[in-house]
């Protein structure tokens, strides 16, 4: 992986990081620094107390413009720690991508699970990652934008071809964020809201 800064574009994904996977929790709300921090903040400390020799799972992350692929990566002999994980994230179920402002090699992200409604369960999890470094974490970053650009000129598409045949009814508009700021500017903006 190149670790250039600047925008990724559309035709440079798919894009795969190698990165340690921190672990999902539940977020308070759908987009925002705001929802993902205290998440972060816990499975960080988790992490931090796992035992001696304990490490976190290793995946591979995978952005396209369909959406995040995760696939846990054989470490050798310590491979039989984890069970083998593929998940792939929808890219309609992913409303919210951010690199953490306080650990800023922790790429984190909020996913808008299928059971949503379902009453009384929270529909919002956070999924946090630790990204080879500060750069890697923002190219994630940049990489999910490019798939939200691609995914909102598919859905516009759409809607202007539901316009001119009116048997097909328009989908629903999905709310997604991604926050390319520095973590220096969002923390910036949380102490000139505080």
């Amino acid at each position: 992986m190149s670790e250039k800064e600047g925008p990724v574009t559309v035709e440079d994904l798919p894009m795969s990081f190698q990165v340690k996977y921190l672990g999902q929790s539940d977020a308070r709300g759908l987009w925002g620094i705001k929802h993902t921090r205290k998440p972060v903040d816990q499975m960080v400390a988790v992490a931090k107390a796992l035992p001696p020799g304990q490490i976190l799972p290793i995946v591979k992350l995978t952005i396209t413009v369909d959406g995040v692929h995760l696939e846990t990566i054989n470490h050798g002999a310590s491979r039989d720690e984890f069970e083998h994980m593929t998940v792939f994230f929808n890219i309609e179920s992913i409303s919210y991508g951010v690199q953490d402002l306080v650990y800023t090699r922790v790429f984190s992200m909020i996913i808008v699970k299928d059971n949503a409604d379902v009453k009384g369960l929270n529909p919002f999890e956070c999924h946090a990652f630790v990204c080879e470094s500060r750069n890697a974490a923002r190219r994630l970053t940049y990489s999910l934008a490019a798939a939200f650009q691609d995914y909102s000129r598919r859905v516009k598409e759409m809607q202007a071809n539901a316009e001119y045949d009116e048997s097909k009814a328009p989908s629903p508009k999905k709310k997604f964020a991604i926050d390319l700021r520095t973590p220096e500017e969002i923390e910036a903006e949380l102490e000139t809201e505080a």
